[in-house]
């Protein structure tokens, strides 16, 4: 007999790839040139040139044997290694390559992390606006997903609801920032409130308590913006990251587990990886891909169009008259709806204005649509006589 629970789910899918096979659907009908399509965070800038030639030099010049055999079941060595390393450059960690796990980017990341430090029955929490995968991730393990509501005026962390949300049953605090959808990016305060609260409760309730940063978006930050590194102000911390989005490569899903090497049981919760992969059928990415981004470890795309874009769609949308809290980072923006029904903002947007954005419903945030904005900056100012004809619908 099927598995009823993933044939259930067969019939709930993803609300941003609804979106998305939408505007394709319609592109194919009257012209992609016509259709505005903020729906889905695919990078719109090309990797850095250095990743291409080192895979040309790579396939040019080894072994082909060894290049394509299979990696260790903990990742490469060397880009462990590599990966450790520049993360003590960087943030003033002590990072080894015995706390660096190779995922397949930050969902193979997130998936490993939260069954290393949780069990059937127990608690994670996390905060709104947040990404919905976030359900399958935890509830496929046994857990059960608590969400912290938003403050939709700052998207910070509610902390009053927070500490209402804490129980000894709770094990882990996943956290995205830079935030997709909101944008917003967590402040060194907001992170050192955090990490003090997860120290008392941790004490209080005789267990550790894992804070897991799920950082895709961490080298997308804005001028000006307050961006700490996560993991410097908490011991018991893990963070999760991919490739996709800093250097464009979500097709080739590379990215890691990073456990603070002051965590009790770093080196182990690696390890515990490497078995929790027997399980899932990850058995990592591929070994060329793990090479080659050790060539990229202190560079990015160039991510400019995405700091200008925001600007022209923040100073535009609220000059129109949506409310909007300004994005720090990422390539997302998650205005207010005009009205309270976001599903029938969104498809109105779709159907009459051919404007594709995803409502906030499915980021437990009703009342919002998310605008993910990598994109040409050509596509950005068309649209907003759009925008403005769709809010002037309903005003």
């Amino acid at each position: 007999m099927i598995n009823e629970m993933y044939k259930d789910m067969t019939g709930k899918g993803s609300v941003i790839r609804e979106f998305f096979t939408y505007a394709n659907k319609k592109a194919a009908e009257i012209g992609a040139e016509n259709i505005y399509n903020f729906s889905i965070g695919n990078p719109s800038v090309p990797t850095p040139k250095e990743f291409t030639d080192g895979l040309i030099k790579m396939l040019e010049t080894k072994n082909p044997v060894a290049l394509h055999g299979y990696s260790p079941s903990l990742g490469i060595d060397s880009t462990r290694e590599a990966v450790a390393v520049s993360l003590n450059k960087r943030f003033g960690m002590n990072y080894t390559k015995d706390e660096i796990f190779m995922t397949t980017g930050a969902a193979g990341a997130i998936a490993h992390a939260i069954r290393c430090v949780v069990k059937d029955g127990d608690e994670v929490i996390t905060f709104a606006p947040y990404f919905p995968e976030y359900v399958p991730y935890v509830t496929g393990t046994g857990a059960k997903l608590t969400i912290v509501p938003a403050d939709i005026d700052t998207f910070q962390i509610n902390f009053e609801e927070f500490e209402k949300a804490l129980n000894p049953n709770v094990q882990a605090v996943l956290i995205n920032s830079p935030n997709n959808p909101s944008g917003i990016v967590y402040s060194t305060d907001t992170i050192k409130k955090l990490a003090a609260i997860l120290v008392k409760k941790q004490e209080e309730y005789g267990h550790d308590i894992y804070l897991i940063s799920d950082e895709p978006y961490r080298e997308i930050v804005f001028t000006g913006t307050d961006a700490p590194f996560v993991s410097a102000f908490y011991d018991n911390s893990i963070c999760c990251y991919s490739f996709s989005k800093s250097v464009s490569l979500p097709g080739e899903r590379i990215g890691y587990v990073a456990v603070n090497p002051a965590c009790k049981d770093a080196k182990l919760i690696v390890l515990m990886c490497g078995q929790i992969s027997r399980f899932t059928g990850h058995n990592c990415p591929p070994s060329l891909i793990q090479l080659g981004i050790e060539n990229i470890l202190y560079t990015t795309s160039d991510l400019s169009v995405y700091e200008k874009n925001k600007e022209i769609l923040y100073k535009e949308l609220t000059r129109i008259g949506y409310h909007v809290v300004e994005p720090g980072g990422t390539f997302y923006m998650f205005p207010r709806t005009p009205i309270s029904d976001a599903n029938e903002f969104c498809w109105k947007a779709a159907k009459e204005y051919n404007l594709i954005i995803v409502p906030g419903d499915s980021f437990n945030c009703p009342g919002h649509f998310r605008i993910s904005y990598c994109v040409t900056t050509d596509m950005v100012e068309k649209s907003i006589p759009l925008f403005e004809k769709l809010y002037n619908s309903y005003n």
